[in-house]
């Protein structure tokens, strides 16, 4: 059983209904996520209205933060909302900053002054009897001159919150476990009960933060960092080390486990505690001082890495279910950074531990913003499931007219898949509204035919990636378990499933190194992708398609059919029934 999921124009009709001669008839809670992947999202009563991320607006660079009043009061704005008719609003709790005493960020007024918002920490205290969910009520300049009331959670409760309401056993008003692993804390579990409104923080799971990954990454040639100096700015961290782990990811197909390797990680465990920036700098080099002789290769240290920390996650949680029997067959929720790793997804899942492993679209910092509105909900509403979309980011922004260069023809979506089948050629698709998370699923996505082997290279040209990263495939739901293991519904990218042998040369294009796949299936809940697929199957027999995401490099996915045809990289682009065509050619 899975969400009730809504399309975009169930959210339009819910926005339509929030006020009826001038009178408010639902409650709204708004989340914010002020620092990096920045977001602000509304729930409406149970519902979520939208979440818009600050880099998926106007191309911003990957990771914005969304912290000014002019983008706050900009972005409820676009979405028919003004401050006054939020109901509540929630802001995402993060860490001290050097030099200050107390957890604070910040919103830049009009004239680029930074204005402070009291904020609730980054982690919740397992064992102190804290609740994460009682919290007092703080005031902050958010959206103008004049103080707005709102209160804070901490940036762990809006993960858990996320992965937790979000889920299937939300729906049916199961209680669950949840791990929040992210890149400033270590894995910690959690137990939410929906009929007493009780989120509980267990235990930790390890001590190691989910950052160690990314920062152990940046000492091997692939993703080494400038002078390489141990920094502890947290500027160059968000800019430098966030986008390395879904690269690191990839790379570790390269290589395989290695014992040696296994044991120095566990041996510099014992040394550097890697509870913090610096210790995790300090245990990455005692690992590869100590290896230094043997000369292996980055992927084999990389592959290691991948298996040592995912080996430890469900190690421990082993532990703590052969502790605590009662929890055996719980449902799990997977939330925080490190769940957008699909290898120790599936790890966990495969485990047998838990009777469901659920992972949201947005585990990362950019479903923040939601899990801080979910606290809200659950507080004023005493409704713990959130009914939702994962197209519930931006509309496609309208062009006036037709961009220089380009031609324009009506085009259904079967005759989409008719040219994919004749030409071969890949094709930008922009419709409705854009993804939440940092996936793309049909919305903001370059699709292209996955039977030509030299499609994976032509697309990580167009797209200036290292020839070693993947391309996913998305499929058709009924067709999955034919062409992949497990081929389990997988609608988000979040699991890890092996290409079956006889079809790994029939769809060679999004095959990996290992035989993996980052598999996205489709059934009718998107619709315009199940259309196309149908249509595409109807005709060459394969359910598959290729799939990556329409954005500039290092920026957010495009806003509009304007930006595709300025980054001009390929011949097609279709939008809300439109092929624009490029008349110079590809």
């Amino acid at each position: 059983m899975v969400p009730e999921f809504f399309c975009s124009a169930d959210l339009r009709e819910a926005g339509n209904r929030l006020r009826v001669g001038g009178t408010t008839i639902s409650e709204i809670f708004c989340g914010l996520k002020l620092t990096h992947d920045g977001s602000l999202a509304a729930i409406e009563d149970d519902r979520l209205l939208f979440s818009i991320e600050a880099e998926k607006l106007e191309n911003r660079a990957r990771y914005s933060a969304l912290n000014t009043w002019c983008d706050l009061i900009a972005v409820l704005d676009g979405q028919g909302l003004r401050p006054e008719e939020l109901t509540s609003i929630a802001v995402d709790g993060w860490g001290r900053t050097a030099g200050e005493d107390t957890h604070q960020v910040h919103v830049i007024d009009d004239a680029g002054a930074r204005r402070p918002v009291p904020v609730a920490s980054y982690r919740d205290s397992p064992g102190t009897g804290i609740d994460p969910l009682s919290r007092p009520f703080e005031t902050a300049e958010l959206f103008g001159d004049g103080l707005v009331k709102f209160r804070s959670f901490s940036h762990a409760t809006g993960h858990a919150l996320a992965g937790y309401c979000s889920s299937p056993f939300a729906q049916r008003g199961e209680s669950a476990l949840i791990v929040v692993w992210d890149g400033g804390m270590a894995p910690c579990l959690y137990h939410y009960d929906p009929v007493r409104r009780s989120l509980r923080p267990l235990r930790w799971l390890s001590d190691v933060l989910g950052g160690l990954y990314p920062i152990f990454a940046t000492h091997l040639e692939p993703f080494r960092t400038g002078d390489g100096a141990l920094d502890t700015d947290a500027r160059k961290l968000e800019t430098v080390i966030l986008p390395v782990s879904g690269k690191a990811m990839a790379y570790a197909a390269l290589g395989s486990p290695d014992d040696d390797v296994l044991a120095a990680m566990a041996a510099a465990s014992s040394r550097h505690r890697p509870n913090d920036v610096v210790p995790m700098y300090l245990w990455s080099r005692s690992v590869l001082r100590d290896l230094a002789p043997k000369k292996l290769s980055d992927a084999t240290l990389m592959a290691s890495m991948q298996e040592y920390l995912g080996g430890l996650l469900v190690e421990a949680l082993r532990r703590f279910v052969i502790e605590h029997e009662e929890f055996r067959g719980t449902p799990l929720a997977l939330s925080g950074g490190c769940a957008l790793n699909i290898k120790w997804n599936a790890r966990v899942r495969d485990s047998g531990l838990f009777s469901e492993v659920w992972v949201p679209p947005f585990p990362n910092d950019a479903g923040s913003a939601i899990g801080a509105a979910c606290a809200e909900m659950i507080d004023r509403t005493g409704n713990s499931a959130l009914h939702w979309s994962a197209f519930a980011g931006p509309e496609v922004v309208p062009g006036a007219e037709v961009p220089e260069g380009w031609s324009s023809t009506p085009c259904t979506l079967d005759e989409l898949a008719e040219l994919l089948a004749v030409e071969g050629e890949p094709v930008i698709v922009l419709t409705g509204r854009a993804e939440i998370g940092p996936r793309a699923l049909g919305h903001r996505s370059i699709i292209a035919p996955a039977i030509d082997a030299g499609m994976l290279d032509r697309l990580n040209e167009l797209k200036q990636r290292a020839s070693y990263r993947p391309v996913a495939p998305i499929c058709l739901e009924d067709a999955a378990p034919d062409v992949f293991s497990p081929g389990t519904r997988d609608p988000y990218m979040l699991f890890e499933h092996q290409v079956r042998p006889e079809w790994r040369a029939r769809v060679p294009a999004v095959v990996h190194v290992d035989g993996s796949a980052r598999l996205q299936t489709v059934g009718a809940e998107n619709p315009v992708m199940y259309e196309l697929l149908t249509a595409y199957r109807r005709r060459t027999g394969v359910p598959v398609l290729c799939n990556t995401s329409a954005n500039f490099n290092g920026s957010g996915f495009f806003p509009d059919v304007a930006s595709a045809a300025r980054w001009g990289k390929v011949r097609y682009i279709w939008s809300e029934g439109a092929l624009y065509r490029s008349e110079a050619g590809r």
